[in-house]
């Protein structure tokens, strides 16, 4: 492979702001794996966030980009699977398995799309410094031909289409809009763009906490709400804490340790069994099989507000983020029905997908 931008590449980030600023520029806040593809004849690779090529997890779409795009480009965008009208996260994650067979099986029963929203390079061209403006209408050109399952994003200029897809897109799946600025260059690893997305609150019990990586302090607490039957299911953590309350949080929650574990309402999290269906919070990390997961459980007596994005399934799709504690809630309020259902909007109203 010899192209003028050569892997690896950390992506430009984005940063979260409440309004969405005019920059001329708006598209889809796509919810799937950041992707820079680098294409070379007939050489394909599929680079990550985290600069990890994901090549041999994809084999479906490598097919699809080498027949689907120029001869020599580098394009910034997005894996995605859509299952009936949605944005399909947790059929994403279950790509990555280490098995070639199981790959080969779930590239035929999950097939996945690639979203393009930025070329950085075309031909021996290096475009990284051109201006995104100039990038977008070249990846508009490279992509003209492109069919299902290679897209290019759709954007808009109009501030009230922006608004009106910000509150639409979620029901399909979307994690909000992104604005970018058309004057602004290709900065790797630098929050240059502005992400929107929705935020909600829900309260939720604590259910136990994992300890920090730097020691004997709290590194995130463990969420859980009651759904059917009156089980307490695991729907995500919330971490950011300053290290001095990290500190205090241990003392404070000393007296909620479950004294007797196999009391807990996820006592069952490191059987084998426990890992089928919904995920306990004990369940090996799909991204670091070597990850430490365990954790201290606690009686289930407190309750957290906690503002979240949006969920995936019956689980927080990002980390939530802490509100307040809520002593004049009981437990057994927090329940899945305080949590707000999006309209339902089908993702081929944004693209043309088959089927």
């Amino acid at each position: 492979m010899d192209l003028p931008v050569m892997p690896p590449v950390p992506p430009m980030l984005a940063k979260s702001v409440k309004e969405i600023p005019d920059t001329g520029h708006v598209e889809p806040k796509w919810d799937g794996f950041r992707t820079i593809v680098f294409k070379d004849g007939d050489e394909i690779e599929l680079g990550s966030r985290n600069e990890r090529p994901m090549t041999r997890y994809f084999p479906e779409l490598v097919a699809s980009l080498r027949e689907n795009l120029p001869t020599r480009c580098v394009v910034d965008g997005e894996i995605i699977i859509a299952t009936d009208g949605r944005l399909d996260f947790e059929a994403l994650q279950q790509r990555i398995h280490p098995a070639e067979s199981r790959v080969r099986m779930l590239a035929e029963r999950t097939p996945a799309a690639f979203v393009g929203f930025d070329l950085l390079a075309s031909g021996d061209d290096d475009l990284m410094s051109r201006p995104f403006s100039e990038r977008r209408a070249r990846l508009v050109d490279a992509l003209a031909e492109a069919s299902d399952p290679i897209f290019t994003t759709p954007a808009t200029s109009d501030p009230d289409v922006a608004r009106d897809w910000f509150n639409r897109f979620e029901g399909a799946g979307l994690d909000g809009v992104v604005a970018k600025p058309l004057d602004g260059t290709y900065l790797p690893d630098k929050r240059a763009m502005f992400k929107i997305k929705h935020e909600r609150t829900a309260d939720c019990v604590v259910a136990g906490y994992r300890w920090h990586k730097s020691g004997d302090i709290v590194g995130s607490l463990l969420l859980g709400l009651y759904g059917e039957g009156g089980r307490l299911q695991h729907v995500g953590v919330v971490a950011a804490f300053p290290m001095a309350r990290r500190a205090s949080l241990v003392s404070e929650l000393e007296p909620l340790v479950a004294t007797d574990p196999a009391e807990h309402p996820w006592s069952g999290w490191a059987e084998e069994s426990a890992q089928q269906g919904n995920r306990m919070p004990g369940a090996v990390s799909r991204w670091n099989a070597g990850k430490n997961l365990s954790f201290v459980p606690l009686r289930p007596e407190l309750v957290v507000e906690v503002a979240y994005d949006h969920m995936e399934g019956d689980r927080f799709r990002h980390t939530a983020q802490f509100r307040r504690f809520r002593p004049d809630r009981t437990p057994e309020s927090c329940t899945y029905a305080q949590l707000e259902a999006p309209d339902g909007l089908d993702l081929g109203e944004i693209l043309p997908l088959r089927g």
